[in-house]
């Protein structure tokens, strides 16, 4: 029986390219550990350890008299509105903008199979537009608007539509992109318009990953517009704002708990669309 296996005769030839990998990660990393000060022992520190008890002591129980939970439950649909709401909006500068920049559904390449300067200036300023949309966070919107249109949720509805509109517009191209092209193409070469070679072409294969992506993005504007609520953009993130400030950890507690709630049910909408487009 031979005293060394075959795997111990020839190693991994990738090992030493691996050990290369942590080591030059663990190299870019430490640096910028230290550059954020980044110390987690602190938690560990008794004085760290009380404060976290106490702070977690004030959540018990639950806040549920019925005068409250009527408030919470006001804020919480004026979230779930303000997302929605926020989303539609999006949805209506998102789907003519993939419908520019996404080069699959471009008039110009057919005949010649390129794209002319006009179309490729148009498509390249549509996806500098969708990069502002994206670059400035919901929350840094929120701000503006509120000094804008005043304190309130419309701040909030316009500052998701201005984000996702950039979000769902280029996530939306990547996948109607890498989706299979013949159904779109031969639609358009047989003169149909962009948007019915969209509907009847594209989205038939992609419409799966669509919708996922959009419930998904819906649950991030539920929990931006959370977010959102301690600027003064209103819903449930304001409320949980004014009981911190005093101190109330029970109605904290509670508000967390609707939060939670909420993106399970979003979770449970994605997979049931999912299902259904399966």
């Amino acid at each position: 029986m031979p005293l060394f296996s075959s795997h111990a005769m020839h190693p991994d030839p990738a090992w030493h390219g691996r050990i290369a990998a942590v080591i030059l990660t663990l190299a870019v990393l430490w640096p910028m550990l230290s550059w954020s000060e980044f110390h987690p022992w602190l938690l560990l520190d008794a004085q760290s350890l009380n404060a976290t008890a106490r702070f977690l002591a004030a959540f018990v129980p639950p806040a549920h008299s019925s005068e409250f939970l009527q408030l919470v439950a006001q804020a919480t649909w004026e979230t779930i509105a303000m997302a929605t709401a926020g989303m539609a909006l999006a949805l209506l500068g998102a789907v003519p903008m993939t419908l520019i920049v996404t080069e699959r559904l471009s008039l110009s390449r057919i005949g010649t199979g390129r794209i002319g300067l006009l179309g490729s200036t148009v498509r390249q300023a549509v996806r500098w537009v969708l990069v502002l949309l994206r670059s400035v966070p919901e929350l840094v919107w929120a701000l503006l608007f509120v000094r804008i249109v005043g304190l309130g949720p419309t701040a909030g509805v316009l500052a998701i539509a201005l984000t996702y509109c950039g979000m769902l517009g280029k996530v939306y191209a990547e996948i109607l992109e890498s989706s299979d092209p013949h159904a779109s193409d031969t639609l358009l070469q047989n003169g149909s318009s962009r948007l019915s070679a969209l509907l009847y072409g594209a989205l038939p294969d992609s419409a799966s990953e669509l919708v996922s992506y959009t419930v998904y993005r819906w649950e991030c504007a539920i929990r931006g517009s959370v977010i959102m609520g301690f600027v003064g953009a209103g819903g449930l993130g304001q409320r949980m704002d004014e009981s911190m400030k005093m101190l109330a950890g029970g109605e904290v507690s509670t508000m967390l708990l609707v939060f939670v709630l909420l993106v399970a049910c979003a979770d449970g909408v994605s997979k049931l669309c999912r299902r259904r487009l399966a």
